[in-house]
């Protein structure tokens, strides 16, 4: 796999001068070269002349020309060019057959603005691609970020000389300057060395059909949600197991059995996944830590309640210019608004400063479950958001910080976007709606009394999105649904030169 540090050099050196050169060398970095380019092509109106598209549509090629600075063509990346690559040790010279797919194209685009949402990005890249003979892979720069894009292809049902495009893959806004981990990791999962061990260990032929597999596989979202639910179920049945919990047998009869770990497992997940929602300083071990009186923080249990319980209830759930800290009275203990746990703060005003960056949302995924009435029969805690009963409820800080099986750790490892995934275009993070997921199959995946899980009794199943999709173009078919122009293929030869246009610089 490509170091991270190798990654991050090349995208930093990315941020400024010319970008074709700069992207070929991140695509060196992962393994990809190849002296098959096309000569510097002028102006983006060259562009459009020398790769004519078959289907014009003319809104999105003015679209087009009004937010694209330059288009370069990268290089022409064959079967040639795999033989030589002296990284890759799984495909030998020689060991790369023909298929149906015989190369792979790369782009290098500058566009006018900094930013652009993922509808802007998959035009484009449609744009481009139709345009194309073979799948192309598009580096976009917006000010100092990458997008790279990726358009499926397949073969068209009637005429099978024509590919038509599918759905376009993002991986947008890579900061250049301080890339996100989830960002390295997936550029890195693309290398030619790891695409190669994917094909060996999965039985691909290795030709461009198997690399085109390799790329779909590990651009694959559904996949990544699987992935990221799969860990972080792993870490729910952790939690249950080394927390504690109240007991009241009014808490399990009046909320029916519902469990605790759930509830706030997935507000914490929403949090953090609304980029600038709350302050990074609160999932920071190192700077949080010096805010509790702990003496051992990596033993101790305080981050729960004096971080999370007062961010999802007195912050989030609590309107800015009513929130303050409990008196610590009769009248007010079941105020769930007020801030509490004072006593186990080092740095009070520092702590509250930083809830002070957070807005309020009031959505009920940050309800208090306990009940105002403090005793009785009708009466329990859940949350034990309380000045002088939160010992009933021990979350143990390790669950959030262990480096290896910790909740924030973990997160750190994933993008997140605040845009869904839809059959036609895609951002490869984490969408929202993996928390309707999350939230309730983790609610339905625990019984407080008996431990054991209570999907099959309650019928709480998901139903995954891919499925969705397959039902509504089975159902309305799929030629009623929106279609990219398809382009007609056109086969080349690798023997010699490969013909790109007419002003092809052909391999030295």
């Amino acid at each position: 796999m490509t170091s991270r540090n190798a990654i991050n050099a090349s995208l930093s050196a990315m941020s400024t001068g010319d970008f074709l050169e700069k992207s070929k060398n991140l695509l060196a970095t992962l393994g990809y070269r190849s002296e098959r380019t096309h000569e510097r092509i002028d102006s983006v109106d060259e562009f459009i002349e020398d790769f004519p598209a078959e289907n014009v549509n003319t809104k999105t090629e003015q679209e087009f020309r009004n937010n694209v600075e330059s288009v370069q063509i990268v290089f022409q990346f064959t079967s040639d060019e795999v033989a030589r690559e002296q990284q890759l040790t799984l495909l030998e010279a020689g060991s790369f057959d023909k298929g149906n797919i015989e190369s792979f194209l790369f782009c290098a685009v500058e566009l006018k603005d900094n930013t652009y949402s993922r509808t802007k990005y998959a035009t484009f890249t449609r744009e481009i691609n139709k345009r194309m003979f073979t799948p192309t892979v598009i580096l976009f720069r917006a000010g100092a970020r990458l997008t790279v894009a990726f358009a499926d292809r397949r073969p068209d049902k009637i005429d099978g000389d024509r590919d038509v495009l599918g759905q376009v893959t993002l991986i947008k806004d890579i900061r250049l300057n301080n890339p996100h981990r989830a960002h390295r990791d997936i550029l890195s999962e693309l290398s030619l060395q790891t695409c190669a061990e994917w094909m060996v260990s999965n039985k691909k032929p290795k030709n461009f059909d198997g690399l085109l597999a390799a790329w779909l596989a590990k651009l694959d979202t559904e996949e990544l949600n699987k992935q990221f639910y799969r860990k972080l179920f792993a870490w729910f049945e952790w939690a249950v197991k080394e927390s504690t919990f109240p007991t009241d047998e009014n808490r399990v009869i009046e909320t029916g059995g519902a469990c605790h770990p759930p509830h706030h497992t997935t507000a914490l997940y929403l949090v953090y996944q609304a980029t600038g929602l709350v302050a990074e300083e609160l999932f920071n071990k190192t700077q949080i830590q010096d805010l509790l009186k702990e003496d051992n923080f990596d033993t101790g249990d305080s981050y729960y309640r004096a971080v999370l319980q007062n961010l999802f209830f007195a912050t989030l759930n609590t309107e800015i210019d009513k929130r303050r800290f409990s008196k610590e009275t009769y009248d007010t203990n079941r105020d769930f608004s007020c801030y509490r746990y004072k006593a186990q703060m080092r740095d009070p005003d520092k702590l509250l400063s930083l809830f002070a960056q957070t807005p309020f949302i009031n959505g009920g995924l940050f309800d208090c479950l306990d009940t105002f009435k403090a005793t009785g029969e009708k009466s329990y805690r859940i949350d034990c958001f309380s000045d002088n009963q939160y010992h009933k409820l021990s979350i143990p800080n390790r669950l959030f910080f262990d480096k290896n099986r910790g909740l924030l750790p973990l997160l750190e490892h994933y993008k997140f976007t605040v845009e869904e995934n839809t059959p036609i275009e895609q951002e490869v993070a984490l969408d929202p709606e993996l928390l309707g997921k999350v939230f309730e199959n983790l609610l339905a995946a625990y019984n407080p009394e008996t431990g054991a899980t209570a999907r099959k009794q309650t019928g709480s199943y998901y139903t995954p999105r891919a499925i969705v999709d397959y039902m509504v173009e089975d159902s309305i078919g799929r030629d009623a649904l929106p279609k990219v122009c398809p382009n007609r293929r056109r086969r080349r030869t690798l023997e010699g030169a490969v013909t790109l246009s007419p002003r092809l610089c052909t391999a030295v």
